[in-house]
């Protein structure tokens, strides 16, 4: 799906991503690596495969658009360090040529010594290009640029011919603000009720539709 915000172009992915063609920038919002193993280590049963899953998708992502920069608008990781963090950065040795950008949210709590070894670049409260001010929480944002958070994990509920509600991720953009879902998918949803000139995009399991 593209869609124009301020003059530029976006592509929005049914992989809950923002392409930006004219930065070559990819942005995505609330990957939470370290949450699953977090459970775990509480005693939940939550598989292995969650944060494997998360980064595959990311990784195609990586291939599909070749971008020159990966922006995490916020809770990159979920927790203190632990396991899913070290197969994050032998993950992430594949990708050298692509530059990670991470605007802090309120889960990224790890010393400074991790990102830099990580070799991310660490942003905050914003990280600004041209048009827009990347920020976690749209709430706390001053720049009279048009600003995009993440953090609630946005959600619309619409009914099918059926009559079935059903619930999905979304896109969310006002005229001043845009909230980008959650990457990963081992997350909750905050349900919203747009107002009349808002645009939500829902992200189905095959593509995005503008609801």
């Amino acid at each position: 799906m593209k869609i124009e915000i301020r003059g530029e172009e976006l592509i929005l992915d049914k992989e809950r991503a923002i392409y930006f063609p004219n930065e070559k920038l990819l942005a995505i919002s609330d990957l939470h690596l370290g949450k699953a193993a977090h459970f775990r280590k509480a005693g939940l049963a939550i598989p292995t495969t969650v944060s494997k899953s998360d980064l595959l998708r990311l990784e195609h992502l990586f291939l599909k658009y070749q971008p020159k920069e990966l922006l995490i608008n916020g809770d990159m990781f979920h927790s203190d360090y632990n396991s899913e963090i070290e197969e994050f950065a032998k993950w992430k040795e594949s990708f050298n040529d692509v530059k990670f950008l991470l605007v802090k949210g309120n889960h990224d709590k790890q010393k400074k010594e991790i990102y830099t070894d990580l070799t991310i670049e660490v942003h905050e409260p914003t990280y600004n290009s041209a048009n827009f001010c990347f920020i976690h929480d749209v709430a706390e944002c001053n720049s009279n640029l048009y600003s995009i958070g993440g953090h609630i994990h946005p959600g619309i509920s619409i009914f099918n011919k059926a009559k079935q509600r059903l619930k999905f991720p979304c896109f969310y953009f006002n005229e001043t603000h845009a909230i980008l879902p959650a990457f990963s998918t081992f997350t909750g949803l905050q349900l919203l009720r747009p107002l009349e000139n808002d645009q939500v995009f829902a992200i189905t399991p095959t593509k995005v539709v503008k609801v």
